[in-house]
């Protein structure tokens, strides 16, 4: 492809880009396709000859785009939001062009320095301490697994990375029953075995239950086993609970054990004074991680690793092999020392775009929005005859099931699984669920920047007409 071909083509790429961003609450929120029917339109393989690039890109709409379920939409009530914002997509695209890895210093000082203060603004603007520095990484899944290799390596004197673990105590990880998988997957990966790490359990608001944590360490100690981790949520994945962290803290300070909050979500509340409620006990924490590309409107991926002894982080992941040595390693900061991955993608820039664009002014605007229209949502479903909540609303997750006093439990599950599932075949809003104390809860979550309460409207009113 030329440069004037590829000037042509950008162009129009743009125009259809923006055509979409515009027209995207046209398209069925959720894929309607079966498996396999994607892939049975795609060649098994491909040609010898190049292909015009108009042809390529007809194939992508006719072929591609029904496949897609638009997480761009404001329709889009699944999971967590994952909602970027056209300033973050035009940095995203400028990140694609200039193919920055920022590996070291040296390989762009533009993209280390930008992220030195990118992590300083966003620390600010989520009211913490500056006790905290750190890195931006891929996922919160990969943050937590960078606390717990530190506090791994910390506690064996940096033994293990050298000689395994052999002659080490039984380490013991701790998370509540609400905590997101990826601690799970950490710890195996992590050389710990899944047996030692120890789930706590929660209360009714499905927070964890602290004086149950201090029991099963002391049960641990008595055992032989040494508490290594706790890990604390600031709102979970299943209900966006939030754990006791200056409680948890407190235990952990107690116990001399690395204590790491998970804010993947809910951290971007945290941009509004009125809800740092939540982070009461975050001084306490020695690390923490929160994802822009959530509820921050950071196209993914763009993850905030924050930690307050970095040192021990770096001395975990150190390697350098004459090839990546140079005159300024004592003077900056090498990033690919704070993560698993050497490459490192020049992620800074579509936060610094984003940022700038939006100004933080208008940032918690948005999120307070969104929070007071869960709000209005909650207070539908409880004078709703038909509807109950089934756990508190911290920020703008909803989680609540239809009920009309009639059926029994198996019956209710039953009825809203199926209702969830025509709720979504209707492609008008896409939903999902999750599963409270045995009970199949319907899970809403809105998120997106361009959002308005017209929205929820229209869902509620949608839901109560599927039933």
């Amino acid at each position: 492809m030329t440069s004037e071909e590829f000037r042509k083509h950008a162009h129009s790429m743009v125009d259809w880009m923006a055509d979409y961003l515009d027209n995207v609450e046209k398209y069925p929120v959720m894929a309607q396709v079966k498996p396999g029917e994607i892939k049975a339109q795609i060649p098994k393989s491909f040609s010898e000859k190049p292909e015009a690039f108009e042809a390529i890109f007809k194939d992508f709409e006719n072929k591609i785009m029904p496949g897609i379920t638009h997480w761009e939409s404001p329709n889009f009530f699944a999971y967590f939001p994952a909602s970027k914002s056209k300033p973050s997509i035009l940095g995203e695209m400028l990140m694609s062009a200039l193919g920055t890895q920022g590996m070291v210093w040296l390989t762009s000082p533009a993209a280390t320095e930008l992220e030195d203060r990118m992590m300083e603004w966003m620390r600010d603007l989520l009211g913490l301490s500056t006790d905290w520095t750190g890195s931006i990484q891929d996922t919160a899944s990969t943050g937590t697994f960078n606390a717990l290799i530190t506090a791994r390596e910390k506690a064996s004197d940096f033994q293990i990375n050298e000689k395994g673990f052999a002659g080490m105590p039984r380490y013991r990880i701790y998370a509540s029953e609400q905590a997101h998988s990826s601690i799970d997957k950490n710890v195996k990966i992590a050389g710990f075995g899944y047996e030692n790490l120890v789930k706590i359990p929660v209360d009714k608001n499905f927070a964890m239950i602290s004086s149950e944590l201090e029991k099963a360490i002391e049960s641990d100690l008595a055992a032989g086993y040494k508490p290594l981790f706790i890990l604390g949520a600031m709102g979970t994945t299943g209900t966006t609970a939030v754990d006791p962290l200056d409680e948890i803290g407190t235990i952990a300070q107690k116990h001399k054990i690395w204590f790491h909050v998970d804010a993947a979500y809910s951290g971007a509340a945290l941009i509004c004074p009125e809800m740092r409620w939540m982070s009461k006990g975050m001084e306490l924490a020695d690390s923490m991680v929160f994802n822009p590309h959530k509820w921050l409107f950071v196209n993914f991926d763009c993850s905030l690793y924050y930690v307050k002894d970095p040192k021990s982080l770096t001395q975990a992941y150190s390697i350098t092999p004459e090839y990546l040595k140079t005159d300024t390693d004592h003077e900056v900061n090498n990033y690919r020392d704070w993560h698993i991955q050497l490459g490192r993608r020049f992620r800074a820039l579509k936060l610094w775009f984003m940022l700038r664009s939006f100004g933080a002014e208008n940032l918690r605007t948005i999120i307070r929005n969104h929070c007071e229209w869960a709000q209005w949502l909650k207070s539908e479903i409880e004078a709703s005859e038909d509807f109950e909540m089934l756990a508190p609303v911290s920020v703008n997750l909803l989680c609540f099931r239809y009920n009309d006093g009639k059926m029994n439990e198996q019956e209710l599950n039953a009825f809203n699984e199926k209702l969830l599932k025509s709720i979504n075949a209707t492609g008008k809003i896409f939903i999902t669920h999750t599963k409270l104390d045995g009970k199949y809860t319907l899970r809403l979550v809105g998120g997106h920047p361009e959002l308005k309460k017209d929205h929820l409207e229209r869902a509620w009113e949608l839901i109560k007409e599927m039933t």
